[in-house]
């Protein structure tokens, strides 16, 4: 019997790898060339051109798309292989790499990450689908996320962040949020949680596949992205200084202990709050309302043997 030769796509971002990604790119190439592997390269001019050209990999027939780069990067390749058989691979060379921390795959060495696809080992993991409804004469919008859909505080600091030329890294985001929480007021929130309504002001609320966003932000702190449930965080209204207080802490999930700290596990959720925007794998997703929901086993992911 002939072995057929499995097809790997490889789509990679051109700035991530703080500047070495075409070395990278040829390193990661040649380990899994050397697996048998044929490999091809699908360089976007953007994210949708790379969303283009993921989607017509996975429909022409590949094994595997390995993402090069970040959490966007994973954002994109996601929209193409959700509820698809063709796994996806992560070498992660971006800045915050949490889809990749929350199944155990190394984020400091992208050879050790190829070694991982190379052993082909898949785990079926549930992804969040948001719809924004049709508005006017323009259609519902569907997005799929892997990690986390910020529609808060989070969610309003990106929005500020990107908004800034200067400076770069982390201490844009410093400079964000200390700007953000200077007018701060808690969200009303009209929240439809499996069928029951509940209206409830928060600071933040943050709705999870996966723990972490924004780096090993642990907003979400052993959330299991496979038991077909998503979580949804509520910090319930403090004072802003509180908030200051407690909200640095969420690197090291001490806010799960915090009495403003509410978790609920749910398979569907609709948000809707006026002026609100929601992100999703760090990306800008829109304004509120959202309908989101779990999609148990939706993707299929390369991870090493004890993730």
């Amino acid at each position: 019997m002939r072995q057929v030769t499995r097809q790997i796509a490889l789509l990679a971002n051109p700035t991530a790898g703080r500047g070495n990604a075409d070395q990278i790119l040829d390193a990661v190439t040649a380990r899994l060339a050397a697996s048998g592997a044929v490999v091809e390269h699908l360089i976007g001019d953007d994210a949708d051109h790379a969303l283009e050209l993921a989607r017509k990999a996975a429909a022409d027939g590949v094994d595997t798309v390995v993402t090069l780069g970040g959490d966007g990067m994973v954002h994109v390749a996601v929209q193409a292989l959700a509820e698809t058989e063709v796994s996806l691979g992560v070498v992660p060379l971006g800045t915050g790499n949490d889809f990749a921390r929350a199944l155990g795959i190394p984020t400091g060495d992208p050879l050790a990450a190829a070694d991982v696809v190379v052993r082909d080992q898949p785990r079926r993991i549930d992804l969040g689908r948001a719809l924004a409804p049709a508005s006017g004469s323009a259609s519902a919008t569907q997005t799929w996320f892997a990690t986390v859909l910020a529609a808060g505080f989070d969610a309003a600091v990106n929005e500020r962040a990107n908004a800034m030329r200067w400076p770069h890294g982390d201490l844009r985001y410093t400079l964000a949020a200390l700007s953000v929480i200077r007018s701060w007021k808690p969200v009303p929130y009209r929240l439809e949680i499996d069928g029951v309504v509940r209206e409830q002001e928060a600071m933040l609320l943050a709705i999870a596949n996966t723990e972490s966003y924004g780096g090993g932000l642990r907003i979400a702190a052993e959330c299991d992205p496979a038991d077909g449930l998503l979580d949804a965080i509520l910090i319930k209204p403090v004072s802003r200084l509180e908030f200051l207080r407690v909200f640095p802490g969420v690197r090291q999930a001490k806010h799960l202990t915090h009495p403003a700290f509410e978790r609920i596990r749910a398979r569907r959720i609709t948000a809707s709050a006026p002026g609100v925007v929601a992100y999703s794998d760090g990306e800008r997703l829109g304004s509120l309302p959202l309908e989101v929901e779990c999609v148990p086993s939706a993707l299929g992911v390369l991870v090493p043997p004890t993730a």
